[in-house]
């Protein structure tokens, strides 16, 4: 009933294809889909990992609540959005999926590892194709492993800074939200709080700096995290924001030059950076959507991003599976 099959775009990797594609060989329910799901739970997670995305096509979920069926199915634990420190606006349409960014369609964002720019993050990300864009609108995914080992070969000394040096990130969060930016969530819905004094002190208490900036905006600079990270079967994968906060996180208050720097606050090299995003973007799998399909990421493996559009376009997210850098778990 459930196949593997290929698609344009996809290609080898020395872990097997990317993405690996699982489709029916005939019409089925939901039901049937949901007993499949889990049924293979292990299974489909260990495929994540190993070949960093899996796409489920012709699945029958019709909507936002039946997506959200689909994920409760593979039995992993919600990471509430209202919980994460993303810089984006969303909205929630149940309590673990929401809508994966309000910014405008002319906006392109960049590739990333969600919240590989907070202490917090999900091992685990899911989409949805609720419309597809009438034109444009591909997600563009792209294996870290794979991008950290040409890389490496390529700008070992940029590596080297990387993996010994980490990270640090400094975004201006504003004091309402703003549907307007791709990073406009407002430090008071970025922290769950109301005041001034509840948001210093959830920021001390997670070894942030920050300053107060005009119309009560919040510029914060994260500790160290790393900029690789490690996967238990040894790995190396380039998990971190650097390229969409050097390309992207560009608005009226941030800068990106300055949006990161390594952990010493020394700066990045903009060829270094420019490079690394030449590779990414040459080993992109664009993920060109069909209604109804929904995509597994091992976040730790796969970043994401997206193409601009034109028309209507409504892709769905869901985090699960909460996890923190290793420096902050010592």
């Amino acid at each position: 009933m459930f196949i593997t099959t290929q698609i344009d775009g996809q290609y080898d990797t020395p872990s097997g294809e990317f993405p690996r594609v699982f489709t029916c060989d005939h019409e089925i329910t939901l039901d049937d889909s949901l007993e499949w799901l889990s049924n293979n739970r292990k299974q489909l997670l260990a495929e994540a990992t190993a070949h960093g995305a899996v796409l489920f096509r012709g699945f029958a979920a019709a909507n936002a609540l039946q997506f959200d069926a689909c994920i409760q199915a593979l039995d992993v634990a919600n990471f509430p959005y209202e919980e994460s420190f993303s810089n984006a606006v969303r909205v929630n349409r149940t309590p673990s999926v929401f809508t994966a960014n309000e910014a405008p369609s002319e906006v392109t964002i960049y590739l990333h590892h969600e919240l590989a720019q907070t202490p917090f993050f999900p091992k685990y990300l899911f989409f949805y194709c609720e419309v597809p864009a009438h034109v444009g609108g591909a997600t563009p995914l792209c294996r870290s492993d794979t991008l950290v080992e040409i890389l490496s070969n390529e700008r070992p000394e940029f590596v080297r800074s990387c993996e010994e040096k980490g990270l640090l990130y400094t975004n201006v969060m504003p004091d309402m939200d703003d549907s307007e930016s791709g990073m406009g969530r407002s430090w008071r819905s970025t922290f769950n709080v109301d005041t001034k004094d509840a948001v210093e002190s959830r920021l001390g208490e997670l070894n942030y700096n920050w300053k107060w900036e005009s119309s009560n905006s919040l510029r914060a600079t994260t500790p160290v995290l790393p900029a690789i990270r490690r996967l238990d079967d040894g790995r190396r994968t380039f998990f971190n924001q650097l390229i969409a906060a050097f390309q992207g996180w560009a608005d009226e208050s941030s800068d990106p030059s300055s949006a990161i720097t390594f952990g010493d606050g020394t700066p990045l090299c903009r060829e270094d950076v420019n490079e690394a995003t030449r590779i990414a973007y040459d080993l992109v799998f664009d993920m060109a959507w069909q209604q109804g399909d929904f995509v597994l990421l091992d976040n730790r493996v796969c970043m994401h991003g997206r193409r601009r559009f034109d028309g209507k376009r409504s892709i769905l997210a869901s985090l699960a599976e909460c996890a923190t850098h290793r420096c902050l778990e010592e």
